[in-house]
């Protein structure tokens, strides 16, 4: 049986500026993926043209798009320039969150807000808007974090932020059932990259690296392969969060 490939599917990715996402559309790319490149600020702009260079250079095709994925308007409009540049859309893959690291007692009601803006409303209108723009046959893939399957404190607001996004793609999966559109998340586990070092200190890096198999944070270049597979060989997973961290948590 022939191998399903990305050779002229297009790819709307939130956040792919840097890190994970701009990883993941240079792991796309080679297939002739076209990659809608997302990001958030005039400050990843020049990184994000750079990913879309990479993304060309590997033999896809890509533009870019700046937009404030927590305002609705601007997710849709993501997903117009997506239509106007090529055609269709086929798959999206939604990388953008932030994390907060502190107490549930010293956690402004700013701070909760800002958080659930970011990884739940943002989340849930990049999956709605998909599941109207996408192509049947289509993948969904939202980027979580492990710590769904922890028992920890001080990331109430950042976990609790991401765990809705569960309920959400099993419900969007069932929905869309007649249409085989796939939709999954992908939990890492703490990722070595820049956006997980501010919120912590060395003893809780020492901890986090020795709750994996092989005493390490995630690695990017680990989880962006799964992506690849989920949007393609692996579109027979549909509703499931996918643990990927090295045992750190199990579930």
């Amino acid at each position: 049986m022939p191998g399903r490939t990305l050779q002229d599917k297009v790819v709307v990715i939130g956040g792919a500026s840097r890190n994970l996402g701009s990883l993941i559309a240079k792991e796309c790319a080679p297939d002739g993926a076209k990659i809608v490149v997302h990001y958030n600020s005039d400050s990843s702009r020049g990184k994000a043209e750079q990913t879309a260079a990479d993304v060309q250079k590997l033999g896809g095709d890509a533009i870019t798009h700046q937009g404030d994925l927590t305002k609705v308007a601007e997710v849709e409009r993501l997903f117009d320039a997506a239509m106007e540049a090529f055609g269709e859309v086929h798959c999206m893959v939604n990388t953008a969150g932030m994390v907060i690291k502190k107490p549930m007692v010293e956690t402004s009601e700013e701070e909760f807000d800002k958080m659930f803006a970011v990884n739940t409303k943002a989340a849930y209108f990049m999956m709605r808007e998909a599941a109207k723009r996408l192509q049947d046959g289509g993948k969904i893939i939202t980027i979580v974090t492990s710590l769904l399957a922890a028992y920890t404190g001080l990331y109430s607001v950042y976990a609790g932020s991401k765990s809705p996004v569960e309920h959400f793609t099993r419900a969007l999966s069932k929905e869309l059932f007649g249409r085989n559109i796939s939709v999954n998340n992908v939990a890492p586990g703490p990722m070595d990259t820049p956006f997980f070092y501010p919120a912590e200190t060395d003893d809780s890096i020492a901890y986090h690296k020795s709750s994996a198999m092989n005493g390490e944070l995630t690695k990017i270049e680990d989880i962006a392969p799964l992506v690849k597979f989920l949007l393609t060989d692996g579109w027979w997973l549909n509703g499931q969060t996918v643990f990927a961290n090295g045992g750190y948590t199990t579930r």
